[in-house]
């Protein structure tokens, strides 16, 4: 029988031992996973020095004695030890956030918690190890590319949300199905303050683990800048320099970072040298958002990327997607297109976002038929709820 997950909390506040406890209680006690609990750097060292079976360390930054930014930087010289750090943040502090993330944390949440939040957190970064682990205990078979390549789509795949945003005002859905030679696309969905909520699709140059660890980072930075920063623009602007800091390869990933409000269906978008969004509306016919002006992220300092707003009217759809759609290839070397796209959804507007994602892979299956794909294919939906459904 597996083992738990053995989890680590870091924090002073006395009340958080009982509350977690009481909102974990479902997976203690099936046994999938179990929690230790420090009041400091400090204790927490001394429990993973005694404890080489902890998985996941939950830190708090500010704490006597030691706190979470130094914990992070002592946790690589604990012997023994593999674990996923997750970094407990006030709301938009990004420069801790940022020490933290370049100090080896995988993740991070923001105060007050939202227990959804960590728990959907908790599991990727969980995930996460696990395809690590794995890709550890077959190193000494990895002298092929193939074997190189498959390690970096399961993390590819370790990151991406598996649970979306459904409710009677939108709904949203995603899939991505990655190439044998892998890419670094992603795709993520960020709740934000006031029920807005964020969602970014990109593509990383590139390919096989390098890319793979470049979107990581990217899809790290994006969604720290996306809760400190209220406008696309100024997020991507901040993941720009944040990327170009320490861009040795010089590989770059193309974005398309929006914001959604369900209260007025406002639709702001910033373009970061990606693909635009088809709109479709709910009366039939589709289109192309123009683009926002931006260049790709990573290979240039001090750019500004505008911000555009749009109004979404209930049984509207925005259908994100990355050049692996448009750029799928049939036996007689034609690419699929945005027209196609487009053609898709105009007659047959979408009844719901994971219908609409559907019918759009299915298109693209249906066009290429046997011919290999040779690039991730990724699409992401927003369709606002028509009134009264």
């Amino acid at each position: 029988m597996k083992r738990p997950y053995n989890i680590l909390v870091v924090d002073d506040e006395p009340d958080l031992q009982p509350l977690i406890t009481q909102r974990m209680r479902r997976r203690i006690r099936r046994g999938t996973h179990s929690f230790e609990f420090a009041q400091d750097g400090i204790e927490a060292l001394e429990k993973l020095n005694a404890n080489p079976d902890i998985d996941m360390v939950i830190t708090d930054i500010n704490m006597p004695r030691m706190d979470g930014l130094t914990l992070l930087d002592q946790i690589p010289n604990v012997s023994d030890i593999d674990v996923r750090c997750i970094v407990v943040s006030a709301y938009g502090d990004m420069q801790n956030i940022r020490t933290a993330m370049n100090r080896g944390a995988f993740d991070f949440v923001t105060k007050p918690l939202d227990f959804e939040d960590l728990q959907i957190t908790m599991e990727r970064a969980l995930h996460h190890l696990e395809e690590w682990r794995a890709a550890l205990s077959s190193r000494d078979a990895l002298v092929a590319l193939q074997n190189e390549l498959e390690v970096a789509s399961s993390t590819q795949q370790s990151i991406l949300p598996k649970t979306f945003p459904k409710s009677d005002e939108y709904q949203v859905f995603a899939n991505m199905e990655p190439a044998r030679n892998v890419g670094g696309d992603f795709y993520d969905v960020i709740r934000l303050e006031d029920g807005k909520v964020g969602l970014a699709i990109a593509d990383v140059s590139d390919k096989g683990v390098p890319a793979a660890l470049f979107m990581m980072s990217s899809r790290t930075l994006l969604k720290g800048a996306a809760i400190g920063l209220g406008n696309p623009g100024e997020a991507l602007r901040e993941v720009n320099e944040l990327l170009y800091e320490e861009n040795e390869t010089m590989m770059f990933v193309t974005v398309l970072y929006s914001i959604f409000d369900p209260a007025t269906g406002m639709f702001t978008y910033s373009n970061g040298g990606h693909d635009a969004p088809v709109l479709v509306r709910a009366g039939g016919g589709a289109e192309l958002l123009s683009l926002t002006g931006g260049v790709a992220l990573g290979v240039a300092p001090d750019i500004n990327f505008p911000s555009q707003t749009m109004q979404l009217e209930p049984g509207d759809t925005i259908v994100l997607y990355t050049d692996g759609v448009t750029e799928a290839m049939n036996g007689d070397g034609e690419q699929f297109g945005v027209d196609r796209i487009q053609q898709v959804f105009e007659a047959n507007p979408p009844t719901d976002s994971e219908q609409a994602t559907h019918a759009l892979f299915e298109a693209v299956r249906e066009f290429v038929g046997d011919t290999p794909q040779s690039d991730d294919i990724t699409c992401l939906v927003l369709r606002r709820a028509e009134d009264g459904a």
